[in-house]
């Protein structure tokens, strides 16, 4: 990309992450050099873009004017350039993905694979909590829980399922009475988990059709399942994980599950993606090696 669209990625970068410093890491240059191109442009054009204090960048209102006008004309030039490059026999380029943590841990032996079998290919694996807009964002795909698929979105199932899984710590079970069903939850030792857009998750069980839903009232409420585990393992209380986060602790016996007939497979994780007319090889190539991975899980 040339240095005029270079400086136009710039700004829209700056305007979507709200600081110099992300942007110029999502670009790969440093807070300087992006400095300069936002100072050359703006000269360039006669006004100033974006309002700085030592500790906020806000877009000025010839700024916002300015992003709302060029995103979408960026957008059709990547999918030009994207289409060009797809009519090259070697995929080449970067791949942006957006997803959850546990959704990173369930893709990486895919990246790895194809980073492998296309050495020109570069990928940028993004791992957060908050749910994002993978297209105003910059991303090319996004793995998250198939129920958080955003409905115009494409979905490729990854074919495996995934469970909770309620745990406690050896300790804090010989000291109480074990739920067997979720009803006999104490849920004052029941720590309490807080998703990304700030609500607390409610727990929730099935079995033979009846669904159940706990709200946990614990003391502690966290936002991170390694401090969830963390506390769990001290004794804290019972912790509701994604069984894979968990499964090590279980096996060695340094957690003991608990009401785990009511912690059914679930639909698993799913890659998904906007339509695109014209995807890139690299994409294209991407998105073949996911199938194939997803088949063999299914009739395996």
């Amino acid at each position: 990309m040339d240095a005029g669209l270079k400086g136009l990625e710039a700004v829209l970068a700056i305007a979507r992450r709200g600081s110099f410093r992300a942007a110029a890491l999502d670009l790969g240059m440093s807070t300087t050099a992006l400095s300069h191109a936002i100072a050359r442009l703006e000269a360039s054009l006669g006004v100033r873009l974006f309002n700085r204090t030592t500790r906020s960048v806000s877009l000025s209102d010839a700024g916002r004017d300015f992003v709302e006008r060029i995103a979408p004309a960026l957008a059709e030039i990547r999918v030009a350039m994207d289409s060009a490059r797809s009519q090259r026999e070697t995929p080449t380029g970067l791949l942006r993905i957006n997803a959850s943590v546990q959704g990173g841990r369930e893709i990486t032996p895919l990246v790895l694979a194809f980073l492998r079998r296309y050495p020109e290919m570069h990928i940028d694996l993004v791992t957060e909590g908050r749910l994002v807009d993978i297209v105003a964002e910059g991303f090319d795909m996004g793995v998250r829980p198939a129920s958080l698929v955003p409905r115009d979105m494409i979905a490729l199932s990854l074919g495996k399922p995934q469970r909770h899984a309620v745990v406690a710590s050896p300790a804090w079970v010989a000291a109480h009475f074990i739920p067997l069903t979720p009803a006999d939850l104490p849920l004052h030792d029941c720590i309490r988990v807080r998703l990304p857009n700030g609500a607390l998750f409610r727990w929730q069980f099935e079995k033979d059709g009846e669904v159940v839903q706990v709200d946990a009232k614990g003391r502690l409420t966290l936002d991170e399942a390694v401090i969830a585990r963390a506390a769990v393992l001290d004794g804290a209380g019972i912790g509701f994980f994604i069984e894979q986060d968990v499964a090590e602790d279980i096996s060695a016996g340094r957690l003991i599950r608990l009401l785990e007939d009511w912690t059914p497979p679930r639909p698993g994780f799913s890659l998904y993606y906007p339509g695109r007319r014209n995807p890139s090889a690299g994409f294209a190539a991407f998105l073949a090696m996911a199938r194939n991975g997803a088949a063999r899980i299914g009739t395996g």
